[in-house]
Formats: C-alpha cells, sequence, structure tokens
C-alpha cells in the first residue's frame, strides 16, 4: 500500500526563500571569486615585485668589467639582442647582404658586405686620391665594427690612426688604463698612436659599459669626442660649460648615446685629436663653415687638384633636422624599441633599420598597416635616390671639366673658382650620401642640401667657361 505524500513537508519547503534554497550554489560561487581574487591580486603583486627588480644580480659590476658577456649574466634578454646584431638584412635602399669570400692571411673573414664602390664607380671618381676610393663597404651590425675597421683595405691605402678606434670598439676601460685613470688623457694618447698599436689595446666592439654605468644602469656618455663636441654645440647655442652626463634629459640620453659615433668629425693637427665640427652649429652649412674657417682638407684630390674634404656619417646631424626630432622622438625609439618579455618592458638591443621591426618601431605611433608604413618610407628614400643620383653626376661632371682644364693647362688660378665649388658640392653630396638613413632621417634637409650641391657645381662649370655667376639664393623676377 503507498503512503500518502506528506503535503505539508512539500508545501514548505516551496515556500523557503530562493536565497535559503540556492544558498550552497552561491557560498560555492562566492568562494571560487574569491580564490580567483587571490590568485589575481598574487599575481599582480609578483608582476609589481618583477618589475621593481628586473633582473637577478647574479655577477657584481663595476666599472672595470668590459665583456658584454659578463653584463648579459644579469641582463640576458639585452644581451642576446646585442648578439643579434649580427644579423645581416638588406632593406630596399639600405643594409648589407653576406657576400662570401674566400680567408686569407691577412684577411680571414669568410662574409663581408656588398661594396658600394662596385655598385656605383661614380664614389671613386668623387673620392680619387684616397683610402675610401680603395675600400668602402655597406654598413653592417654593430657586432662587426671592429673587424670590419681592423681588415678594410683603407688599412692598407694610408696608415690609420688610433684615433679610429673610439668609434670601433669598447674604449671606456682601454682609455681609463691609457690615462691612469683619467678618461681624456687615455683618450689623447691613443689617437696618436698607429691604428695596429691601438688595436692590441681593445677587445670588444661596443659594449654595454660605453653606454651604461655599471652601478645605476643609468645612461651615459663615455665617449670624449661627444663630451667636447656636444659641449662646442651648445656653447654655440648660448649654453656654456655644458655636461652631457648631469644635464641632458633621459630622453635626450637615447639618442646622445647613439651620437657618440653616428656623426661627422676630422682628426685635427699631427696629434689626430678627434674633433666633432659643431662649433658653428650641426647643420651642414654651419659644418662646412667650421671647415672653410679653419683651412681643414682630408685630402688633394688624384683628379682636380681640389683640397677637398671627406664627410662621414651624420646619422646624428641629419636626424636633428627632421620631424621625429622635433618631435622628441629619440634614436632607441625606433632602433631599440621597447619589447615585452614576461612581466618586464626592456629595450630590444638588436639595433636594426626600423624597416626590419614595423610593428614595434613605428606602429607604436603610426596606427596605418606596415605595407603602407613601409611604401611611405621607400617612397621617401626612392626620391632621395634619384636626386642624390643627379648630384652624383654633377659632381663627376665638374671633376671631369676641371681635370681636362687642367690638362690643357689652364693655370691654378684659373681653376680656383671651380675647385672651392667642387669642395663644396662634393661635400655636400657625401654628407646626404654618407648619412645612412638614405633620406628618410630629415628629407626636406636632405633634398635641400642635394639641390644646393648641384646648384654649386653648375656654378663650377660655369667658372670654368668663363661665365659670370648671378648671387646664390632666390632671384628677384625681372620687372615687366
Amino acid at each position: 500500500m503507498t503512503e500518502p505524500k506528506d503535503e505539508r513537508s512539500t508545501t514548505e519547503s516551496a515556500k523557503k526563500p530562493a536565497f535559503q534554497r540556492y544558498l550552497p550554489l552561491i557560498t560555492i560561487a562566492a568562494a571560487a571569486a574569491s580564490a580567483g581574487t587571490a590568485a589575481l591580486l598574487v599575481n599582480i603583486f609578483e608582476h609589481k615585485q618583477e618589475a621593481k627588480s628586473p633582473f637577478y644580480r647574479v655577477v657584481e659590476l663595476d666599472d672595470t668589467i668590459e665583456d658584454p658577456a659578463v653584463w648579459g649574466k644579469n641582463f640576458p634578454i639585452q644581451y642576446d639582442g646585442y648578439r643579434r646584431t649580427v644579423d645581416q638584412k638588406r632593406t630596399r635602399y639600405g643594409g648589407s647582404e653576406a657576400v662570401p669570400r674566400t680567408p686569407t692571411e691577412a684577411d680571414p673573414r669568410s662574409v663581408v658586405a656588398q661594396s658600394k664602390l662596385e655598385e656605383d664607380g661614380r664614389l671613386k671618381t668623387m673620392w680619387a686620391g684616397y683610402a675610401f676610393a680603395r675600400d668602402f663597404r655597406e654598413e653592417r651590425g654593430h657586432a662587426y665594427m671592429l673587424e670590419d675597421q681592423v681588415y678594410t683595405e683603407r688599412q692598407i691605402a694610408t696608415k690609420q690612426p688610433g684615433t679610429c678606434i673610439h668609434c670601433h670598439a669598447s674604449v671606456y676601460v682601454p682609455y681609463k688604463k691609457l690615462g691612469g685613470g683619467d678618461l681624456m688623457r687615455g683618450w689623447e694618447a691613443m689617437n696618436q698612436m698607429p691604428f695596429p698599436e691601438a688595436r692590441k689595446l681593445v677587445t670588444h666592439p661596443v659594449s654595454c659599459i660605453d653606454c651604461h654605468d655599471p652601478e645605476s644602469m643609468q645612461l651615459r656618455v663615455t665617449r670624449p669626442g661627444f663630451l667636447e663636441g656636444i659641449r662646442a654645440l651648445k656653447a654655440s647655442m648660448g649654453e656654456a660649460d655644458y655636461d652631457v652626463n648631469t644635464m641632458a634629459t633621459r630622453q635626450e640620453m637615447r639618442s646622445y648615446v647613439c651620437g657618440q659615433c653616428h656623426v661627422e668629425y676630422y682628426f685635427k693637427g699631427p696629434e689626430k685629436r678627434l674633433v666633432y665640427p659643431w662649433a658653428k652649429g650641426i647643420k651642414v652649412d654651419e659644418i662646412y663653415a667650421y671647415y672653410e674657417e679653419t683651412g681643414h682638407a682630408d685630402w688633394t684630390h688624384a683628379e682636380s687638384g681640389a683640397k677637398v674634404l671627406k664627410a662621414q656619417h651624420p646619422e646624428f646631424e641629419m636626424w636633428n633636422q627632421g620631424v621625429h626630432a622635433r618631435s622628441g622622438v629619440a634614436c632607441a625609439d625606433c632602433h631599440m624599441p621597447y619589447q615585452r618579455v614576461g612581466a618586464a618592458k626592456v629595450t630590444d638591443h638588436h639595433i636594426q633599420s626600423p624597416l626590419l621591426n614595423i610593428n614595434r618601431a613605428c606602429q607604436t605611433c603610426h596606427k596605418w598597416p606596415e605595407d603602407e608604413l613601409r611604401q611611405r618610407v621607400e617612397t621617401i628614400q626612392g626620391r632621395h635616390a634619384e636626386t642624390r643620383d643627379r648630384a652624383m653626376d654633377a659632381v663627376t661632371a665638374l671633376i671631369g671639366d676641371i681635370r681636362r682644364a687642367k690638362e690643357a693647362g689652364a693655370a691654378d688660378e684659373a681653376l680656383a673658382e671651380a675647385r672651392a665649388a667642387q669642395r663644396k658640392c662634393q661635400f655636400f653630396v657625401d654628407f646626404a650620401e654618407a648619412e645612412n638613413s638614405s633620406g628618410f632621417h630629415a628629407p626636406q634637409e636632405a633634398m635641400r642640401i642635394l639641390a644646393s650641391a648641384i646648384d654649386t657645381c653648375r656654378r663650377g662649370q660655369l667658372a670654368l667657361r668663363g661665365g659670370s655667376n648671378p648671387p646664390s639664393g632666390l632671384v628677384e623676377p625681372p620687372a615687366n
């Protein structure tokens, strides 16, 4: 017999509030939420602790440790990036391809960059009689900066001084040792050494210690050439006794540490003192005016007899004339952009063209597709290359005209104006040619420089033909 249901029990259960009926489920959900929140808070705390201590101090660093591998024990992420500067990748208008070569006893390199002299024979004409007409190659990464200077054929063409070491090796510790603890004295002593002798005193290409204080890891300038050069530049702007390491902002330092070497320079006097010619400013016109005032010439041109100048690699000077510098964008923002590795935000030490790293180098600020950004850059560089070609034609044509006039028996007095024109237009073209952004750092300034060079070459040719040159600059149109 079936027992009757307890209607009263069923009715009372139905009358219970929903809260009481679902209390077990709510308790379980609350416990899960509490556990999740606790885990999240712990995770946030751990990440904050990681951010406070971005590296584990495996070794103690001081002002005597120049080997980057030792620094890399504390900073493995940065060191891994530094080691990748062995990469050889070419963009459309720059960079180096790996060109195989057979090692010799004199030059053990099995891979080099392609020769710019083979790419453009006009450079040999422009540099006739100078070591660069013997060997000039595309730029490679920092990993090669010392060996490429040691084994360049320019070492055979002329006896190079120890001054060259300034930007081709880790020099902070060697300078201090050579100067008995005095950086400047050590630099002055090494400048005057023959290059092979100075080479024995250095071990590494640019290293961590050249840009970072080992105690605080703060950026610092250690190259004496820049210390003196930036002081002269600031003095020309009305700021006396400028000390870059105490007076520059951190963002400025993110360009100044690069500007230690990526600059125009010359060797002054028999002591071969390295000088950045910024006492009148860093525009090409101001640098040229400085050279005119001092009377400096790098060599006498083998074909024309002109006292000419060789521009080096004025990336810092040209970047300063561009929109990125005016917008507060530093060299490191594009060539060493930040990257996320776990909880840490670190500077990428794989220094390379931004075109090889558009996502982090460009799209942080420019919210357009990679292909469009690459196209924009290549459009600028393509126009620059076209104008540079016209300027190179103008320079080589002027050199040819002077050579023919000289061979025909023209006196030095008759050639003086044309030679002066060659000195100026060749330096301007070389300034734009040697600057390794292919015009991108300051497109309008690069175009202005090349246009000025073409005009100066034309004036030199007119002088040879006995024509009169109108004043340079804009000429008022004739009245109707």
